[in-house]
């Protein structure tokens, strides 16, 4: 049985700098995959190269059997696979149910359109109340909230996070976490890129360690906590 997300031999240039060097990887239906990594590692033109915004050099991949590197990134969102942005990347000027609407943007039918949104208010009650609001006047969890809610708003098989818990104070970190594991529960699969590697670790089933364009590590989320050498370069301990 192929895996929902499959990248084989995946080497990316920016000019003349490798930026990654020949990764491969995979992600299962119903997983969290976190890639933890330091600043530079590679973990953000991983996630780019995914969702068509970045061209390979050479390499595969594969999700749900459609080659996407041959897929522009529209219909790479139609075929099911949503990315949260770093930084959030909402739109400041418009409200929060505009934003949440631009999410929809590759679905026609009203009904569902209007269902899903039911269910991104019932998961993020905040933003229901901050429906009319100016996004830009959101705090930053809200904002992290709204960009999560956006990508759901799609109805992804797949999402790919990046950075979600930058510049947040501890106590909404946890939030944040806690909403990435029920949006698993609730059978959308989660592909993690997080400089928290600790928390990273806590939430997810498997975990691919990079550096450098490279991935030197591979395991159960578990194993790598416990892991003497990640502990010392990762997890600050």
């Amino acid at each position: 049985m192929a895996s929902l997300l499959e990248v084989k031999d995946l080497n990316v240039y920016y000019g003349v700098i490798r930026a990654l060097k020949g990764i491969s990887f995979h992600v299962e239906k119903g997983e969290i995959v976190a890639l933890i990594g330091a600043n530079g590692a590679g973990k953000t033109t991983t996630l780019h190269t995914l969702s068509g915004l970045i061209a390979p050099e050479s390499g595969e991949i594969t999700y749900k059997d459609n080659d996407l590197i041959k897929t522009p990134g529209h219909k790479i969102v139609s075929l099911g696979m949503a990315q949260v942005p770093e930084g959030r990347r909402v739109f400041a000027e418009m409200s929060v149910e505009q934003n949440l609407m631009m999410g929809a943007f590759t679905r026609s039918d009203k009904k569902e359109i209007a269902d899903t949104l039911k269910m991104v208010y019932k998961r993020f009650p905040r933003l229901d109340e901050r429906k009319k609001q100016l996004a830009g006047t959101l705090s930053g969890g809200e904002q992290q909230m709204l960009a999560m809610g956006r990508a759901l708003m799609s109805h992804p098989d797949i999402i790919l996070m990046d950075e979600p818990s930058m510049g947040l104070s501890p106590l909404l970190v946890g939030e944040i976490f806690d909403i990435i594991q029920s949006v698993n529960k609730d059978g959308v699969t989660v592909l993690l890129v997080e400089q928290n590697a600790k928390k990273a670790l806590s939430i997810a089933h498997r975990a691919y360690v990079m550096e450098t364009g490279t991935i030197v590590k591979e395991g159960k989320a578990s194993d790598l906590l416990n892991d003497e050498s990640i502990k010392k370069a990762y997890l600050g301990e």
